[in-house]
């Protein structure tokens, strides 16, 4: 039975609110609007399946474009301390000078697009229980949009804080449209009750499509466990919970790491490949990827990750947005598969007007992210974005049982497959306060721009000191690009548009 929730409802949050997205022939297809009301859309299988589909645009969340080169990803990259930009964006700069304000459109991007998903899956989670159907495919559509709801809570509630709780569908003459802020725990615990019932809802073990699986569910309630286990909330007893949803993913092995292979002693070049090709999408390790296909949705991920106008690729612009600083570069281990040349990074590319010229960037770029098929092809990029993927599952378990109780066999067993892959040596014999700051390194370098390592310092409260291979307090941590971290930025300002449109709400300390 879920627990009660304050049920608000409101416009000035995002007036998208008022109409759900629904209409959509396909999950990858953009929202398509239509004038169907609230009261007389849900009447049929298919228009719960339109509804449930036209939910997943919402998995491409930190996708969202603000302005010339920028993304919501990036941004938050740059918080994260480790990254630099070539470009020209202002907002970028800003960020990594923190002179960034809350009326900055990468405030407003997250919290306009999260709301409007709130609202599109609170309105399909209230609608389809009455239509006539498949009680069993019911169930999993259902659990779908509880997926999908949670994952948006989850963004808001780590980058806001305390947010206003919404659960159920509004429309203009809604009593309450101001809510104020609830607290941050009421959040996380609707996100939790929202994925154990998607965890309930019959869903498949595990989806090659680019579907909503139990194991995507599992996945991510173990990292809101481990979240919940840090600052701010401090709730030790999720390390446990954590460690065992992580050791479900972990047993059923239905997500096998793409692997390293060796040919007459040299090593395969095309083991980290599959994290950004089209072959490699929704295969392997990758748990749950935001999907774009090209002809119904592209992106510009790999345009922002070449360095400024270098000339390597068919794309209209290279952005050069988001580049890794040297001193992160040269922490990873010496012998690291990582940090060879087209594994996570390259420093050097042919050109796309003379192919016979290398093109040197004169530092190193996020191969990454680098789509080869699209930048060498037509120059529309269609690579997935990856929300959660195995070795983020591993090292949740190796961090979270460490914290519980020790570190297990298993434990190591999980931080030393990917260090194997890596090409490194395992490890072995450390301490918990050894073992915890290697697998913090390990998350650094494994999930490197992944999204993961801003959040990793705000429900721990340390940086990663590259430069002297340390974790230290984060407030006041000077890393190798801007000032000293301000202790407002564990938080992203509340929207200025928000707070002049909603009294209610108050703005985060600092901002």
């Amino acid at each position: 039975m879920l627990p009660t929730f304050r049920n608000f409802t409101k416009t000035a949050l995002c007036a998208g609110l008022l109409l759900a997205a629904i209409g959509c022939q396909d999950f990858l297809e953009e929202d398509n609007r239509s004038t169907l009301t609230q009261e007389n859309y849900f009447t049929s299988a298919a228009q719960a399946q339109s509804a449930i589909d036209g939910l997943y645009n919402r998995l491409r969340i930190m996708n969202a474009e603000t302005g010339y080169g920028e993304s919501v990803w990036i941004g938050v990259e740059l918080m994260a301390l480790h990254a630099t930009t070539l470009g020209q964006s202002f907002n970028n700069n800003q960020i990594i000078n923190q002179s960034i304000d809350p009326s900055n459109p990468y405030f407003s991007s997250v919290w306009n697009n999260a709301y409007n998903g709130i609202g599109a899956a609170n309105l399909a989670i209230a609608r389809i229980p009455a239509i006539e159907m498949d009680e069993a495919r019911k169930k999993s559509l259902l659990g779908e949009a509880y997926f999908i709801r949670a994952f948006l809570y989850y963004h808001l509630v780590r980058l806001y804080g305390d947010v206003p709780l919404l659960t159920l569908p509004i429309d203009a003459s809604s009593p309450d449209l101001y809510p104020e802020r609830d607290p941050q725990a009421e959040v996380y615990d609707l996100i939790i009750s929202d994925l154990q019932t998607a965890e309930a809802a019959g869903l498949p073990a595990v989806d090659r499509t680019g579907r909503i699986s139990t194991g995507a569910v599992k996945s991510l309630l173990a990292s809101v466990y481990l979240t919940t286990a840090g600052y701010p909330l401090r709730i030790q007893a999720n390390y446990q919970k954590a460690a065992d949803k992580a050791a479900e993913v972990i047993d059923a092995n239905s997500y096998p790491l793409f692997v390293t292979k060796t040919v007459k002693t040299k090593v395969d070049s095309a083991v980290y490949i599959n994290l950004h090709n089209n072959a490699g999408k929704n295969q392997g390790e990758l748990i749950l990827q935001a999907q774009y296909a090209f002809g119904i949705a592209t992106n510009q991920i790999s345009h922002y990750v070449i360095p400024y106008f270098v000339g390597i690729s068919k794309y209209n612009d290279e952005y050069g947005s988001v580049v890794p600083t040297p001193a992160f570069y040269a922490s990873y281990e010496p012998g690291d598969l990582r940090a060879k040349e087209r594994q996570f990074f390259f420093s050097s590319y042919p050109s796309s007007k003379n192919p016979n010229q290398i093109v040197d960037f004169k530092t190193q770029a996020l191969y990454k992210y680098f789509h080869v098929e699209s930048a060498t092809g037509n120059g529309q990029s269609d690579e997935n974005w990856t929300l959660l993927r195995m070795p983020e599952v591993m090292l949740i378990y190796a961090e979270a049982i460490n914290e519980a109780s020790a570190a297990t066999p298993k434990a190591y067993e999980q931080i030393n497959a990917i260090r194997r892959r890596a090409m490194l040596p395992e490890l072995s014999g450390l301490s918990k306060d050894q073992f915890r700051e290697a697998v913090w390194r390990e998350r650094y370098h494994e999930l490197a721009y992944e999204n993961k390592a801003y959040f990793d310092m705000q429900r721990t409260r340390k940086a990663y000191d590259v430069v002297n291979n340390r974790f230290v307090d984060v407030v006041g941590f000077k890393g190798e690009v801007g000032p000293a971290f301000q202790e407002k930025y564990l938080l992203w300002g509340i929207p200025s548009a928000e707070i002049n449109n909603n009294k209610k709400l108050t703005q985060n300390p600092g901002w």
